[in-house]
């Protein structure tokens, strides 16, 4: 049995619990903060300083059925699918540093060096690696995490607890604007990648006018010290291309949170 001081704070403990949902859902997809060395209690003091503001901001109610109930399933799914929707069009914006990385390493003949992906779990080109550490580095020089936790904060306004459902015509710019992940992603890689390129060409010829060089023991180191070269040349203006793809992924959040 419940003591009579406690039997208040019920309502409160529940209401509090189903605020955390929307932000505990975009913190788990939304890239960084989902990694498997962020402390799972990081991510709640996150989620529960996000949902405060959200909850005083529209109040958060139960459904009338209860939690348990067909309502309080279609209350849970709606706020789940708004969070990770927010937190999945921030990944996209992410994964396009990813992309170009591989194409710079496929070109530079590095395919084969991977990396255990601490964000995905998963491995990865290292030349990837090294342009997501980059991007990270971008989004929290632009305070781009305080952006997401404002937006976050701000589609309780839009889409108050129990009615999250996003539009489908939000889902569908969403789903068209997973693009980014490849025109970004080669849009980045284009002044290392076109480079190789023309280094690849120029090894090509040759080896069509001197038969007997062996290409793979020269064709190889060529490309790699080209790219290398290149890459440290190069870093400042892939970064340039990294910040749009980062700011379009906030807009399309933002959007996400507007309904």
């Amino acid at each position: 049995m419940i003591p009579a001081g406690f039997a208040a704070l019920e309502p409160s403990l529940l209401a509090l619990m189903l605020a955390l949902l929307r932000p505990g859902a975009a913190l788990l997809a939304a890239p960084v903060f989902s990694m498997p060395a962020v402390p799972v209690q990081l991510r709640l003091v996150i989620a529960t300083a996000i949902g405060l503001p959200g909850m005083a901001l529209a109040g958060v109610a139960p459904p009338p059925e209860g939690v348990v109930s067909f309502a309080g399933l279609l209350f849970i799914a709606g706020e789940l699918l708004c969070g990770l929707a927010m937190g999945f069009a921030l990944q996209i914006g992410f994964a396009a540093a990813l992309v170009a990385g591989e194409v710079v390493s496929n070109a530079m003949g590095l395919g084969f060096a991977t990396m255990n992906d601490p964000a995905g779990g998963h491995a990865s080109p290292a030349f990837g690696q090294l342009l997501s550490v980059l991007a990270t580095f971008l989004f929290f020089a632009s305070d781009g995490h305080l952006h997401f936790f404002r937006l976050v904060v701000e589609s309780y306004a839009a889409m108050p607890p129990g009615g999250a459902w996003p539009s489908w015509a939000a889902l569908h710019a969403l789903v068209r604007f997973g693009g980014l992940v490849f025109s970004a992603g080669l849009s980045i890689a284009l002044p290392v990648g076109f480079a190789l390129v023309l280094v690849q060409l120029i090894m090509g010829m040759i080896g069509r006018s001197a038969p007997t060089l062996n290409l793979f023991a020269v064709g190889m180191p060529a490309a790699l010290l080209a790219g290398m070269v290149l890459l440290a040349l190069a870093l400042p203006v892939m970064a340039e291309g990294i910040s749009p793809a980062l700011g379009r992924a906030l807009d399309q959040a933002a959007l996400l949170g507007a309904g």
